[in-house]
């Protein structure tokens, strides 16, 4: 039975966690946040799912009426924002390098493999090793902190120096750092990993500057086991009307890297494993309308789906307004 846990606001702004699986949806009793169901957890030494069942079920959900009443959360937050953590790991799936090395070959014409290639074929050959070994270091990427979270529906905003505000639908694995530093998996999300790749074709240099963008995961945190393999649609709708879809692939039987390379080398920082903190890690993806050629506009809107979540992700696309930054001198 597959569990999923959705954070819940009312109208009231009382809060909740929703727990889901094949026989419904309901509130889970005296529970706030994930967040406090994970420490729960933890600190019991049991599971998410031995939690929920400990504190019991309530009323029943109709979860696509609350998420189209705007009542679902992000599926992970954290009280004090600072301390949810961002980042993720590219050239991670298998043709993941070939839209990226497209956005790059005319910049190194003169090489054999851009360094894209070149780290997409050390993952193929490195990214997957036997358990309890250390695998081929991913590309990594610092993204924001907690602020820069968006809920299901909400826009996502590019800044007003932005040239391009872009969708990267993926999969984003959730952390919880224990009392003693240990990292806790939680679940994987549905993620829109959004970022400017006109910024990042311009100079890879700067792709550090493409990703400090806001970032979306969809409402459901899947729990346990991860799934092996993901198929889902990636779609923009421009008036109502599609403008691009496709097919996306993800899960460890599609990528370059096992989930468990991927969060050792960003857990083996310890910076990484303070007790309290909330990771959400974007694990790529091999997916984008811009390599297809697409040029989004505000108003646009961000639509991924992909069993098995039942719930789709969408966020409309906006611009903010100029907000010129002056350093003073003390």
């Amino acid at each position: 039975m597959t569990l999923r846990l959705l954070q819940h606001r009312d109208d009231h702004g009382a809060r909740s966690v929703i727990a889901a699986d094949e026989h419904g949806a309901a509130f889970v009793m005296a529970i706030e946040s994930v967040r406090e169901l994970a420490m729960r957890a933890i600190a019991g030494g049991t599971d998410l799912a031995g939690v929920v069942a400990a504190c019991g079920r309530g009323a029943a959900v109709d979860l696509a009426a609350e998420l189209a009443a705007g009542r679902l959360l992000s599926p992970i937050d954290h009280d004090d924002p600072a301390h949810l953590i961002m980042t993720g790991t590219g050239l991670t799936h298998l043709g993941s390098a070939e839209g990226r090395d497209k956005m790059h070959r005319d910049a190194a014409a003169a090489a054999t493999q851009t360094d894209s290639m070149r780290m997409f074929l050390e993952g193929v050959e490195g990214g997957k090793p036997a358990p309890g070994a250390t695998g081929q270091q991913p590309e990594w990427f610092y993204k924001g902190d907690g602020t820069g979270l968006v809920a299901p529906g909400a826009p996502l905003t590019m800044p007003h120096f932005a040239r391009d505000g872009g969708e990267e639908p993926e999969l984003a694995g959730v952390y919880l750092i224990g009392p003693d530093g240990t990292p806790f998996r939680l679940g994987l999300c549905l993620a829109n990993e959004f970022s400017d790749h006109v910024t990042e074709r311009h100079n890879y240099l700067w792709l550090a500057h493409s990703k400090l963008r806001e970032a979306a995961l969809g409402p459901e945190l899947l729990v346990g086991p991860p799934p092996a393999h993901v198929e889902g649609a990636s779609r923009i709708l421009r008036d109502g009307a599609t403008l691009w879809e496709k097919p996306f692939l993800s899960g460890e039987a599609n990528m370059s890297h096992s989930l468990a390379n991927l969060e050792a080398h960003h857990f083996k920082y310890p910076q990484f494993r303070r007790p309290g903190d909330v990771h959400v890690h974007f694990f790529g993806t091999a997916t984008l309308s811009f390599a297809d050629g697409v040029r989004t506009e505000p108003g646009d809107v961000f639509e991924i789906e992909a069993a098995p979540f039942t719930l789709p992700l969408r966020n409309p696309l906006a611009r903010a307004e100029t907000d010129a930054v002056v350093v003073h001198t003390l």
